[in-house]
């Protein structure tokens, strides 16, 4: 559901008649992306590749109507292809390309045992491949829009030695160098990135000491938001002069070490 800060947001007609794919939302930040985009006038399909039944509720409570609730595990090519060939079938464009959807395990950077062939190949296949697939089969499709846009949810782990395991930051990293070889190369499509640091999400819920030490050296004194990397997204998406940035949402962290 849309937190406090979502629902004092003005609801207008900015992206009316746009269609936008939200990667991986059926919570976290991509719920908040979509809320956002649907406010804004855009025709939203919320994905997941599991939580059917949250990501039904989060089409069904989006602002506005004509929302889509696609199931398909980006990892899979095939299902990937399937999310971008519904929403076709359904609307007939895509303007909007948010690529939220990502998986990571907690494997500490010092265990490389730990960090298992399976492990690395999931973490990449979903977070790199995945990505990468969709994008591409994409990529047509928001050529034809007035204003297409491609925006990747990285990672500071992507820029700085941090991260949940070794495999999950060397992902962002690849995200982030994608999105700038991309927007190099494929005007007048813009692409750019969100790049968070820690958010709290239901998944970071139980990180309590990670938590408490970015609210006493981040020099906003508290861990990000779903609705701060929102709001990123939508600067993004809203400046049609903006492309090849990547923009780090993190209070600051990233400035003190």
């Amino acid at each position: 559901m849309p937190s406090e800060l979502e629902e004092d947001h003005v609801q207008t007609n900015e992206l009316a008649g746009r269609v936008a794919i939200v990667t991986g939302s059926s919570s976290g930040i991509g719920e908040a992306v979509a809320h956002r985009l649907a406010g804004m006038g855009a025709h939203v399909v919320v994905n997941s590749s599991s939580s059917v039944a949250a990501g039904e509720a989060v089409a069904a409570a989006l602002p506005g109507d004509g929302h889509l609730y696609v199931q398909a595990d980006i990892s899979d090519q095939a299902q990937g292809q399937r999310l971008l060939d519904t929403t076709l079938e359904r609307f007939g464009r895509l303007d909007i390309l948010i690529n939220n959807a990502g998986w990571t395990t907690v494997v500490p950077h010092t265990d490389l045992d730990a960090l298992t062939d399976d492990i690395f190949r999931k973490t990449f296949d979903v977070n790199v491949f995945g990505t990468w697939w969709l994008t591409k089969a994409a990529m047509p499709h928001l050529k034809q829009s007035p204003d297409g846009n491609v925006v990747n949810i990285t990672s500071i782990a992507g820029i700085r030695p941090v991260g949940s395991s070794m495999a999950y930051a060397m992902t962002k990293a690849a995200l982030n160098h994608m999105t700038l070889l991309l927007a190099k190369s494929h005007g007048p499509v813009r692409v750019n990135a969100v790049a968070p640091g820690l958010v709290a999400t239901p998944w970071t819920a139980d990180w309590d000491s990670l938590h408490k030490l970015i609210a006493a050296t981040a020099p906003t004194h508290r861990s990000s938001t779903p609705d701060d990397c929102a709001e990123a997204v939508v600067a993004l998406v809203r400046n049609r002069q903006m492309t090849g940035h990547i923009l780090v949402v993190d209070g600051g962290s990233t400035l003190v070490g």
